[in-house]
C-alpha cells in the first residue's frame, strides 16, 4: 500500500485524484486549511489522515514535519489560487497571496517532506498550469507563481536525483473545476464544463506518473482540452 500526501483534495483535480487513490486502497495524508475542512475530508475519505495548515502561511506549513509519516511514496501539490488582474491595477496584496499559496507553500511542504520522500524513493508532483509555460494578459501574478513553481521543480529534480526522488510537473490547460468557473466569471464569459478537460482525466495522468516504474522518469506533462 502506497502512502501519499496531497494538497487541494477538497475540490477539482485534487479531489478527483484523492478519490482514485482512496478507492484503490492507498493511504492518504490530506492537508486541510481549517479544522472544519479537515473533518469534511476525513468524512469523505474514511481512514485518511487530515492535517491542518493554511497554505497562505508558509511558516505554518513548515511546522508539519513532526506529523508526517516516516515514509512517503509521493507528495502531490494540487492546491492553488488565481486572482486575475492587469499589472497596473492589481494590488501587491494579491501578488503576495498568490505567490504564498502557489509557490512558497509547495516549497515549504516539500522541504519538510523530503526525509520521508527519500526513505520511500518517492515522487513530487506539482500541478502547474499552461500559464506556467507562457503568460496571457491579466494573468501576470498567477503566471509568475507558476513559472516559479516550474523553476523550483526543475532545480529540485536535479538535486534529488541521487536520493531516488523523482519530480514531475503537470501542466493542465483549462480544466472543468470550480477555479475555472471563477475565471470565466471574471472574464465575463459563459461557462460550459463540457468544453474543458475533466479533472478526472488530469487525475488519471497524475496516477500514471505516480505508478510508472523507476526505470522511467517523467518530468513535464502537458494536458490540454481535447475539443
Amino acid at each position: 500500500m502506497a502512502i501519499y500526501l496531497l494538497t487541494g483534495a477538497g475540490s477539482g483535480i485534487g479531489a478527483a485524484l484523492a478519490t482514485v487513490l482512496h478507492e484503490r486502497g492507498d493511504e492518504l495524508v490530506l492537508l486541510a486549511r481549517s479544522g472544519e475542512r479537515a473533518e469534511e475530508l476525513s468524512s469523505r475519505y474514511p481512514g485518511a489522515r487530515a492535517l491542518v495548515a493554511d497554505l497562505a502561511e508558509a511558516d505554518a506549513v513548515a511546522g508539519l514535519a513532526a506529523d508526517l509519516p516516516a515514509r512517503l511514496d509521493g507528495v502531490v501539490h494540487s492546491a492553488g489560487v488565481v486572482e486575475l488582474g492587469d499589472v497596473e491595477g492589481q494590488d501587491l496584496g494579491a501578488w503576495r497571496h498568490t505567490l504564498e499559496v502557489n509557490l512558497l507553500a509547495p516549497v515549504a511542504l516539500t522541504r519538510v517532506a523530503l526525509p520521508a520522500l527519500r526513505a520511500g524513493a518517492g515522487r513530487v508532483v506539482l500541478v502547474n498550469s499552461g500559464q506556467g509555460l507562457g503568460a496571457a494578459p491579466g494573468w501576470a501574478s498567477y503566471a509568475a507563481s507558476k513559472h516559479g513553481l516550474k523553476a523550483f521543480a526543475d532545480s529540485l529534480r536535479q538535486e534529488e536525483k541521487a536520493h531516488g526522488v523523482q519530480v514531475i510537473s503537470v501542466y493542465p490547460g483549462r480544466t472543468a473545476t470550480p477555479m475555472q468557473e471563477q475565471v470565466h466569471a471574471h472574464e465575463g464569459a459563459p461557462y460550459d464544463a463540457r468544453a474543458w478537460t475533466r479533472p478526472e482525466s488530469v487525475a488519471a495522468t497524475i496516477v500514471h506518473a505516480l505508478d510508472i516504474g523507476a526505470d522511467a522518469a517523467l518530468t513535464d506533462i502537458t494536458v490540454r482540452p481535447g475539443r
